[in-house]
């Protein structure tokens, strides 16, 4: 029976020492987990690009992004205006490529570009043309 007792006191002291090791591991994923989507957001929006529309057109022109294989629509940019759109990093596909749409409402014909890759920091400029076919897009 002497030897039972040191036993059951080395088992208690080694639950102790394992609920105060998972309670300090817990609370260090609990702090990176609340800390991480700050970074993420900060991170994310510094991958976004910003895509300017100078729409020449005389109809309204809803603009589309086609990124690994689908397309997603941006917005509308307004006849004879100019629109800004920011495009988030989950759009611009493994590769950055994209490629930009313009279907004009009431229209027939719809515009695209050829594809093109953007680099984080980078921006589009997209001047779509009374005439679509002489629209053109520069990243810059």
């Amino acid at each position: 029976m002497g030897h039972s007792f040191p036993w059951r006191l080395r088992r208690g002291f080694l639950l102790v020492l394992l609920s105060a090791g998972a309670a300090a591991c817990l609370h260090a994923f609990n702090s990176a987990e609340r800390a991480e989507p700050a970074q993420s957001a900060a991170a994310q929006a510094a991958e976004d690009v910003a895509v300017e529309i100078a729409n020449h057109n005389w109809l309204d022109v809803i603009i589309w992004v086609l990124h690994d294989g689908q397309s997603t629509r941006v917005g509308t940019a307004n006849a004879t205006s100019s629109a800004s759109f920011s495009l988030p990093a989950r759009l611009l596909g493994q590769g950055r490529e994209i490629r930009l749409i313009g279907h004009p409402i009431g229209g027939t014909r719809t515009v695209m570009s050829e594809t093109f890759v953007v680099q984080p920091g980078q921006y589009v400029e997209w001047t779509l043309e009374s005439d679509l076919d002489r629209s053109a897009i520069g990243v810059y």
